[in-house]
C-alpha cells in the first residue's frame, strides 16, 4: 500500500474558509497566507505516513494549473509555467523540512494535471491529438521541474486521457490516468470504465502506468466495475467522502464528509475486487480523517 492525499480543494474551501476562484488551489504558492494554509493541510499527510512506514505519494496543488483555467486566474505564458514549478518546488520544500534526509525517500512528490474543462459539468471535447496538443505544455513543465511523475485527476471522457498520455510519454514522465464516474459508475460521456481504459490502452500501447477511479463514491462504480483484463489496470483509488452525484455536489452549500470508517470499510472491499490497488487516498470532502481511517484498516487487515 502508498498512502496519497484527499480533497485539497473542498478542505480549504470549507474547513479553513478560503475563497479560491474557478477552484483552483496554485495560486496559493504565491502568498505566505497560501502556503501556511497548503502546508496545514499537507503536513498531517506526511506525519501520517511518517509515524504509520507507509510511503506518501503527495500531488502537487497544480490540478487547475493548465492553460484555459489559468487565463482566467490571469496566469498565461511563462508566469503560468512558473508557477506550475513553484508548486512543485514549494512541495519538494515541505517534504525536505518535514523529514530526516533518509526518510524523504519515502515520500513522492508528483504533478496534477486536471481537465481541460469542467469535470462537474463537462461541455467541452476534445480528441485525442487536440488533447496532446493542449496538456502537453503543463506535462512538459512538470518534467521540466523534476517530477517524475503526474496523475491526471477527474477525467471525464478517454480521449482526453489518451492526449495526456502521449504528451507524458514524449517527456519521459510517468503517468497515472484518473477517471470519474457519475451515479452509474459510468464516465459522464457514456462509457465504462472498462471501454474507457481498454480505449486508452489500446491507443498508447498501455503507456499508463495504472489507472484510478476518483471524484465518485463507493457506491457509485462498486458495481460496475471491468471484468476483463482492464480490472487489473486499476492501480489506485480516490473516492469522495459524499454518496451525493456531481451535480448535487455542485450545488452544495454545506460540505458532506460522509462517515470515514463507512469509506474505509468499503476501500477494503473494493481491495478485494481490484487485484493491482495500491495507492489510495480521498477527493471532495476527505480528510486526514479519511485517509487515516482507510489507512489502518488496510494495514490491519493486511
Amino acid at each position: 500500500m502508498r498512502l496519497t492525499d484527499a480533497g485539497l480543494e473542498t478542505v480549504l474551501v470549507f474547513d479553513e474558509g478560503i475563497e479560491l476562484p474557478q477552484f483552483a488551489a496554485f495560486p496559493l504558492v504565491d502568498s505566505d497566507e497560501g502556503r501556511a494554509a497548503l502546508r496545514r493541510y499537507y503536513e498531517p499527510f506526511l506525519a501520517l505516513a511518517q509515524d504509520r512506514s507507509v510511503p506518501l505519494v503527495l500531488s502537487a496543488p497544480t490540478w487547475r494549473a493548465n492553460s484555459d483555467w489559468g487565463r482566467l486566474l490571469g496566469y498565461e505564458g511563462q508566469d503560468l509555467a512558473d508557477v506550475n514549478k513553484r508548486g512543485v518546488a514549494f512541495m519538494e520544500s515541505l517534504r525536505d523540512q518535514s523529514l530526516q534526509p533518509d526518510e524523504r525517500d519515502n515520500v513522492e512528490i508528483e504533478g496534477s494535471i486536471g481537465p481541460r474543462g469542467d469535470a462537474y459539468r463537462p461541455s467541452l471535447v476534445m480528441d485525442a491529438a487536440e488533447a496532446e496538443r493542449y496538456h502537453a505544455v503543463q506535462v512538459s513543465t512538470l518534467a521540466d521541474a523534476g517530477c517524475g511523475q503526474a496523475t491526471a485527476l477527474t477525467l471525464t471522457y478517454p480521449e482526453e486521457a489518451i492526449g495526456i498520455a502521449r504528451a507524458a510519454s514524449a517527456t519521459g514522465l510517468r503517468i497515472r490516468i484518473g477517471f470519474t464516474v457519475e451515479t452509474d459508475g459510468r464516465l459522464p460521456n457514456g462509457d465504462s470504465i472498462e471501454d474507457a481504459i481498454l480505449a486508452v490502452d489500446h491507443a498508447t500501447d498501455s503507456a499508463v502506468e495504472s489507472f484510478m477511479i476518483n471524484c465518485a463514491h463507493p457506491t457509485h462504480f462498486a458495481e460496475a466495475l471491468p471484468e476483463g483484463d482492464a480490472r487489473g489496470r486499476i492501480g489506485g483509488l480516490r473516492a469522495n467522502a459524499s454518496r451525493l452525484s456531481h451535480a448535487e455536489l455542485d450545488e452544495a452549500e454545506e460540505l458532506d464528509s460522509g462517515d470515514p470508517d463507512d469509506l474505509a470499510a468499503r476501500y477494503l472491499d473494493l481491495r478485494r475486487d481490484l487485484p493491482a490497488l495500491e495507492l489510495v487516498g480521498g477527493c471532495c470532502g476527505t480528510d486526514i480523517r479519511h485517509v487515516t481511517a482507510i489507512c489502518d484498516a488496510w494495514l490491519e487487515t493486511a
